[in-house]
């Protein structure tokens, strides 16, 4: 497994070896023991989530508060997406900042988001299938979600906002100087 690391603690992009052959590849989506050994953590999947969306289909800001706050291990299926996290742990020295890569399904990589930041992506193909592993199962109680376009956060989703689609929710996302843990 390839592992790089991020400017933002605790943020991993994570890639299978993948094997080729005259019938195409094969490769471990996941594997426990390799995972926990990247992460330097014990993590216990609960849920796994999967989207469909349009181009400019924006999901997200979207975190969970204690007692059910999620990490998560997202991969692209088929198409691409530009993946967002936003760091919201309040004793961090990158707190407020945000991580952002473009991932997609030839190229394999999956991102580990922890515990303790916003997440959210941008659709950047028609047909584009997401799936994420979450430590916590989803609480509707616990849902709280960033605005994705807060002047505050300055990320670069390299989309316009009337190219941009999302749910009434997610427009209704709370600013990040009222962010809620």
């Amino acid at each position: 497994m390839e592992i790089k690391t991020t400017f933002i603690d605790g943020i991993l992009l994570l890639r299978p070896a993948v094997y080729h052959d005259n019938r195409g590849c094969f490769y471990e989506s996941w594997n426990a023991q390799k995972f926990n050994e990247a992460t330097g953590k014990e993590c216990q999947f609960v849920q796994d989530n999967q989207s469909v969306s349009k181009a400019g289909v924006l999901r997200g800001l979207h975190y969970q508060v204690s007692p059910s706050a999620q990490s998560k291990l997202v991969r692209v299926l088929s198409g691409s997406i530009l993946d967002v996290a936003v760091d919201i742990r309040p004793d961090s020295k990158t707190y407020g900042q945000h991580f952002s890569v473009r991932i997609d399904s030839d190229s394999r990589w999956q991102l580990w988001i922890p515990e303790g930041f916003a997440h959210g992506f941008l659709a950047l193909e028609n047909d584009t299938e997401v799936m994420y592993k979450c430590t916590a199962f989803y609480d509707p109680s616990c849902e709280r979600s960033l605005q994705w376009n807060d002047p505050d956060l300055l990320i670069d989703w390299g989309a316009s906002s009337q190219d941009i689609f999302m749910s009434d929710k997610d427009s209704a996302a709370t600013s990040f100087k009222d962010l809620e843990r």
